[in-house]
Parts: C-alpha cells; sequence; structure tokens
C-alpha cells in the first residue's frame, strides 16, 4: 500500500511554486502525490516529474471530460474523437510524469444531465473508447482507474457496482475501478459492503472526508473501511482527496461555501495518520 495526497487541495494546475508542499508531504511520510491534468502539455510536466523525483516521491495523476466535444458517451463521432485525443493527452502527460494511475470520472462532461440514467448505447460508445485508451496507457505503464460520481455532479456511473459492471463491458486489463469514499457516502447503501463485493475490480482509492474536509473529523466508518481493504486484497494508492477555499474557482467548482477544515497541514498530518494508523491495525484484526 502507498499513502498519496491530491494537490487540488492548493491548486488545479501544479507549477514550480507549489514544489515546496511536495517537501511537506514527503517528511510528513507520503510516498506520493496526485497531479491533476486539466491543462498544461508533455514537456511542463516533465518538469513537474524533475520536482517530484527531487523530493523522492511517486505520483498517481487525475483528469476529467471538459466539454461535449470531448465526451466519449456523445453520439457525434467527432465528440467521441476528441475524447480519444483528450485521453491520449493525459496519458502522455502521465507518462512525462512517470504516473502510476490515471483516475477520475472520464467518461462524461461533470454536471451535464439528460433526464434519466445512461442509455446502453452510451454505455457502448465509452466502453469503445476506453478500450482504445487501455491499450496506449497500458504501453505507458499507466493504469486506467474509472471514478464514480454523486448523482449531483454525472448521471453516468454513480456506484460502485455499475462501476465494476462498466469496467466488465470495457473488458481490458489496463482498466479498473476506483472507490471515493466521500461519494460513496452519498450513493451506496453500504459504503463499506459496497468495497467487500468489488474488491477485486479496484484499481485506486480516494480517501475523502464525508463533508470533503480533513479525513478523520468525519463521519466515514474509517477502521470498516481500512479492515475491508485489507481483506479484500487492496495493496494500491490511498490518496486523500480533500477541497478547501484557497482557490475560488476550484472552491466553486467543487462547491466549497466554507472552511471544511482548520489548514491544509491539518489535512495532510491528520490524514497520514488515520491511514497510516488504520492500516496497521486492520492488519492486525485480519
Amino acid at each position: 500500500m502507498k499513502i498519496g495526497f491530491n494537490m487540488l487541495l492548493w491548486t488545479p494546475f501544479v507549477t514550480e511554486e507549489h514544489f515546496l508542499f511536495f517537501g511537506k508531504l514527503k517528511k510528513t511520510g507520503y510516498d506520493g502525490v496526485e497531479i491533476p491534468l486539466f491543462s498544461g502539455d508533455v514537456a511542463h510536466y516533465t518538469k513537474v516529474a524533475l520536482g517530484l523525483k527531487d523530493n523522492g516521491l511517486a505520483c498517481t495523476a487525475v483528469t476529467v471530460i471538459p466539454d461535449k466535444a470531448h465526451s466519449p458517451i456523445s453520439p457525434d463521432v467527432r465528440d467521441r474523437e476528441g475524447a480519444v485525443e483528450h485521453l491520449k493527452w493525459a496519458v502522455d502527460c502521465c507518462a512525462a510524469l512517470h504516473a502510476e494511475v490515471l483516475c477520475g470520472p472520464y467518461y462524461q462532461p461533470l454536471g451535464v444531465f439528460t433526464g434519466k440514467g445512461p442509455t446502453e448505447e452510451e454505455k457502448e460508445r465509452a466502453a469503445e473508447v476506453h478500450r482504445g485508451i487501455a491499450c496506449i496507457a497500458q504501453d505507458a505503464k499507466v493504469l486506467l482507474t474509472i471514478e464514480p460520481l454523486n448523482r449531483f455532479e454525472c448521471y453516468f456511473l454513480n456506484t460502485l457496482h455499475d462501476t465494476a459492471d462498466y469496467v466488465k463491458r470495457v473488458g481490458h486489463p489496463n482498466f479498473k475501478a476506483m472507490y471515493d469514499t466521500f461519494h460513496g457516502n452519498i450513493e451506496e447503501k453500504d459504503p463499506v459492503g459496497c468495497i467487500r463485493d468489488h474488491a477485486g475490480a479496484l484499481g485506486h482509492f480516494h480517501v475523502s472526508a464525508s463533508d470533503r474536509g480533513t479525513p478523520g473529523r468525519d463521519h466515514v466508518p474509517w477502521a470498516d473501511t481500512f479492515r475491508t481493504l485489507r481483506k479484500g486484497g487492496y495493496d494500491g494508492w490511498l490518496t486523500i482527496e480533500a477541497f478547501g477555499r484557497a482557490m475560488p474557482d476550484l472552491a466553486a467548482t467543487t462547491c466549497v461555501w466554507r472552511d471544511l477544515s482548520g489548514s491544509p497541514e491539518e489535512v495532510y498530518i491528520e490524514g497520514f495518520r488515520l491511514i497510516s494508523q488504520g492500516w496497521q491495525t486492520a492488519r492486525g484484526s485480519n
């Protein structure tokens, strides 16, 4: 197991001015960070990779579908071609970063709804896009992990069960599911039981508080969550994703209208302690 921290607490676009946080996270004990891929190019992320290397950190990455012109579920073949190009760009940036995982809800633009659930046609169109990208990512040694979100942000994938079924539909060994405890807290009938039921499909995991603040200062059943993950054989990244109000545009996108934690230091120090101690305790209970 490796412990990571998502840089979205500070910025949607990591530059040299953010490298100082790499050192702080490394000193705390983190194995790596998660880099947002929303803009930029390969040359830029090659520089970020040097900053990571200088601080002894590995990384994962996260991306989204920016708009309809890059949507895997669109009935328009040109939009789906745009999706392929966007995801190829993301994989190229991952390769520059030496990122091990590309996670995120990269199946539809966020906040766009049709008034009903996903259709069979949408699932087939998206699966064709993701199947092709999974091959490209495999060659780049980047694992793809697709993330279900709550119903207020998307409609294509909302639960881990649906995501595990979709992973089977794509049917590629380099394409797996991820789970985020914030979204699971909203959508799952049993936020821990779903992990047990679909442990074999998991390729990535977000440790996210029920209010998106400091993990451990919330009502997610962390002890049961870590115990179930360990019992299911999960041995990948446990990456903290938390949000704040430091970046007004990002705060608006993530609907953060109040301070969710005392400070960034509270989030990454207490969060690391929660994971490291919780994982160790879970080992003794299996």
